[in-house]
């Protein structure tokens, strides 16, 4: 079969790593694959890949891509399309329809939709929306990240046929990151517990309200943490760490090119955002073995989770509420093989299957 699997750029965020496991998935499984980016993002390379083709359009906006996808839709004979991405979703349903291609399309929201969509009228949220009504009947499935995210977009879109389906985290290539070598003496000479945590540096996020609390906890336990990442926020955390006079304590890594290797070695992972879709980073530290702390913001931690059976479940924003997490995942660690059970929701295997039931395809057969 031939496949397409798309996304806007390439960079940090969950959504390309997402889209190159499946394109990676599809592939092993005999399938002639092309994985397409709209850009990629400053300082990064997309990996490659001897097993599917890579093709970037150097186009900075999804907007900019809609010709592009026109011709990919028309002349590229494809048999599927895997979009991730309610803007680039919208693009390639229109694309489809304005071609008159009977290609099959499954298009995954990877955001919650108030943060996308808006009844403001005429505001960019607002046009979205109205595209989407139009063009969501041209979609073979419609998926979310999380349970809770359907029930939101069926909320949003009247008859919405969203379905829940989850990313691949756990594949064969993920599990030999997590034993390459780590260069970080907190990690390799670790004489106190080291809290970790990964994402980009911006508001939402939350890495404010982490420092602080990770401030508070060491009044009662000794620990160090790392923050991997990077953004627009740099340099106010780093004001922050030191004038909370924490600089021995606190490291700010930067963008990490394989943060798996990082979280094996760490032995508490904190996510403290104030929104999310499905958090991918805390499953990939879950499958790491780090015991994980997160907000309990929607969509997706509580869920994954479950009400605090594989984690911590703290309250957003709440400084006292994440410092007494953080001390509890500490001296409470859970186990590896309970984390196992919880991250086995997103193999390789189940995703796959997952399409497989909703498209009505075999993926196992070329």
């Amino acid at each position: 079969m031939k496949i397409c699997v798309i996304a806007g750029r390439y960079g940090l965020s969950g959504v390309p790593l997402a889209q190159y496991r499946l394109a990676r998935a599809l592939a092993n499984r005999g399938h002639d694959v092309e994985l397409v980016f709209g850009a990629v993002n400053s300082g990064f390379e997309v990996p490659f890949s001897q097993h599917f083709k890579i093709l970037i359009l150097n186009k900075r906006r999804v907007l900019g891509m809609f010709f592009d996808l026109v011709k990919i839709v028309k002349y590229k004979n494809f048999d599927l399309i895997l979009s991730a991405g309610d803007h680039l979703n919208a693009i390639v349903l229109l694309s489809a329809i304005i071609s008159r291609s009977n290609i099959k399309i499954a298009c995954s929201s990877r955001v919650t939709p108030h943060d996308t969509y808006s009844d403001k009228k005429f505001s960019k949220g607002w046009i979205l929306k109205f595209i989407m009504r139009f063009a969501m009947y041209r979609a073979n499935v419609l998926s979310c990240v999380s349970k809770d995210m359907v029930a939101q977009y069926k909320n949003i879109f009247k008859n919405s046929k969203h379905v829940p389906i989850y990313n691949i985290i756990k594949d064969s290539e993920s599990e030999l990151k997590i034993k390459e070598n780590v260069d970080e003496d907190w990690l390799v000479n670790k004489k106190t517990p080291v809290i970790i945590a990964a994402g980009m540096l911006e508001p939402w996020k939350g890495f404010a309200d982490l420092i602080c609390a990770f401030k508070k906890l060491l009044n009662h336990k000794k620990a160090k943490l790392i923050i991997l990442g990077d953004g627009s926020l740099r340099g106010y955390l780093e004001k922050q760490i030191k004038s909370l006079g924490i600089n021995d304590h606190v490291k700010l890594k930067g963008y990490v090119k394989n943060p798996l290797k990082y979280f094996s070695r760490a032995d508490v992972f904190a996510l403290t955002s104030h929104i999310e879709g499905m958090p991918n980073v805390l499953i990939e530290a879950m499958m790491a073995g780090c015991t994980p702390v997160s907000t309990d913001c929607e969509t997706g931690p509580r869920e994954l989770l479950v009400n605090g059976k594989f984690g911590y479940l703290v309250k957003v924003n709440d400084i006292e509420s994440i410092s007494r997490g953080l001390l509890e995942a500490l001296e409470n660690p859970i186990k590896k093989n309970i984390l196992d059970e919880a991250v086995e929701l997103f193999s390789e295997e189940k995703i796959i299957e997952s399409y497989s039931r909703y498209l009505n395809i075999n993926f196992n057969n070329k």
